[in-house]
C-alpha cells in the first residue's frame, strides 16, 4: 500500500472543467467525477431541479506528495470562495495492483 491524501470536491457543474484543469497541471493521476449530486450545506439544499447544468458534481482523486495536494488546495481554493462547494482532505491508503 502507498500512503496517500484522498481529496473530495464538491462543485458546480459550471466549474467542473476548471477543477479538472488544475488537477492535470498538478500532475494528478486520475480522478473519479459523479455528476447531477445533490445535498445541504452551508448555503440550503443543492439539487438538480434546475438541470445538469447548473447542478453539483462531485470529484474524488489522491495525491500522492505534498506538492500535488498543496498545488492543488492553492488553486481550488479560490473558486470554492467564489462560487461555494467543499473540500475536503484525508489520509488513505492506496492499495497497490
Amino acid at each position: 500500500m502507498q500512503a496517500v491524501k484522498k481529496v473530495e470536491i464538491i462543485i458546480s457543474s459550471l466549474e467542473i472543467q476548471e477543477v479538472l484543469d488544475i488537477l492535470a497541471i498538478a500532475n494528478v493521476s486520475g480522478y473519479t467525477v459523479m455528476k447531477n449530486t445533490s445535498g445541504k450545506g452551508d448555503r440550503g439544499i443543492a439539487n438538480d431541479d434546475l438541470g445538469m447544468v447548473l447542478s453539483n458534481s462531485y470529484i474524488m482523486t489522491v495525491c500522492t506528495n505534498d506538492k500535488q495536494l498543496n498545488q492543488v488546495i492553492d488553486e481550488v481554493t479560490p473558486i470554492l470562495k467564489r462560487v461555494g462547494g467543499v473540500c475536503l482532505v484525508t489520509d488513505a491508503n492506496w492499495v497497490l495492483h
